[in-house]
């Protein structure tokens, strides 16, 4: 489950991003986007989009999401 205020996903984030990336990510994650966890890491996993990866960890208590890391998705 992912924390929401008032209908809108709150995300945080552990260093500043573009205001962008924090709206593609609660895009993504509010239209259900498949959420791949890391196998070496309790609660953290991998968000894709056509371009993207975002790493986010997912409080398994309060489903609140932390924004970690970003990065381009390599081409295929």
């Amino acid at each position: 489950m992912v924390s929401c205020v008032e209908n809108e996903l709150r995300i945080e984030e552990l260093k500043t991003h573009a205001p962008e990336t924090v709206d593609s990510l609660r895009g993504l994650l509010s239209a259900g986007a498949n959420i791949m966890p890391d196998p070496k890491r309790a609660n953290l996993y991998e968000v894709e989009d056509a371009s993207n990866v975002y790493y986010v960890h997912i409080s398994p208590v309060s489903g609140k999401v932390l924004l970690l890391a970003t990065w381009a998705k390599e081409a295929a």
